[in-house]
């Protein structure tokens, strides 16, 4: 029988006692598992690690951080399969795995038993891998006002509500108005940053934000970046944005399938991935890893 190492993150939001051993006992169906827990933030990058050679697969329990933390440590290494167990679990979800987490087990020891995986890029920015996407500017603004409210009692981040109030938070002290901080080489200026490894590029609770229409988790990275935002243009763009149409619209910079490209900041700027803050940077090199994670769904 196959052997799977399950990296669980206790203080994600979906993830109780209960629900691990309902996870657990989804995967023993298939395969013989070690359950490991996460202490600390990096810790599934470690546990990751330490699994490459000891197990035929990497299951994570948790929410988009921890599945950051974890492809870091072993992508390419292991299949992985991805349980949701955060707020929005945005990566298992795009991948097309059931919400419920006892059900997507069920799927992932299904496709490890028959050895069924697929291959999917994976992005990266200033060496750091991420699942589903990235951005430098407001979006990353919200991701670090965020991590400063801390958590609840039990641990738990902020949830999707709180995080979308957040954004318009950072637009609104701007006036609605965002100028032009930064520049992408060879195709202009612009006023914030979004990237896609493929789509969406995240959830508003049951909604899809889709932003890039085109990405695709098998091909390379795409971008949009509007060159300024303006009070009278926000509906617009977020409109276009929520369904992915932005590709043809005048006020937006567009790349897809991208190799890699290069973003050079007026100032030191937020970075996000995968909704985890990387500090503030003045340049940020941009990359695809074509058919780097295995996964099973």
């Amino acid at each position: 029988m196959r052997r799977a190492v399950l990296i669980v993150n206790p203080f994600s939001t979906e993830v109780t006692r209960q629900r691990v051993r309902e996870v657990k006992a989804a995967l023993e169906r298939h395969a013989d598992v070690v359950v490991r827990q996460t202490e600390r933030r990096g810790h599934a990058s470690e546990l990751a690690a330490e699994a490459v050679g000891e197990a035929d697969a990497l299951v994570v329990f948790s929410g988009d951080g921890t599945y950051n933390e974890a492809i870091n440590g072993a992508a390419g290494e292991l299949p992985f399969g991805f349980v949701p167990g955060g707020g929005a679990s945005v990566f298992p979800r795009a991948l097309g795995l059931p919400r419920d987490p006892v059900a997507a087990a069920e799927r992932i020891g299904q496709a490890l038993e028959a050895d069924r995986t697929s291959s999917i890029s994976l992005g990266r920015v200033n060496e750091r891998r991420f699942c589903f996407s990235a951005g430098i500017g407001f979006d990353a603004e919200a991701v670090r006002r965020i991590d400063r409210r801390g958590r609840d009692g039990d641990g738990r981040r902020a949830g999707n509500v709180i995080f979308a109030a957040t954004v318009i938070g950072v637009i609104v002290e701007n006036g609605f108005r965002l100028k032009p901080n930064l520049s992408i080489d060879g195709y202009g200026r612009a006023a914030s940053l979004l990237v896609n490894n493929g789509r969406p590029y995240t959830y508003a609770g049951p909604l899809a934000i889709t932003v890039s229409g085109g990405a695709e988790f098998e091909a390379g990275l795409d971008f949009v970046a509007a060159r300024e935002v303006k009070p009278a243009w926000i509906p617009g763009l977020a409109f276009r944005g929520f369904r992915g149409k932005l590709v043809h619209d005048s006020r937006v910079l567009t790349g897809h399938d991208l190799d890699s490209f290069h973003v050079r900041c007026d100032e030191p700027l937020p970075l996000q991935a995968d909704g985890e803050d990387l500090g503030d940077v003045t340049e940020a090199v941009f990359a695809a890893e074509r058919n780097a994670l295995h996964v099973l769904r």
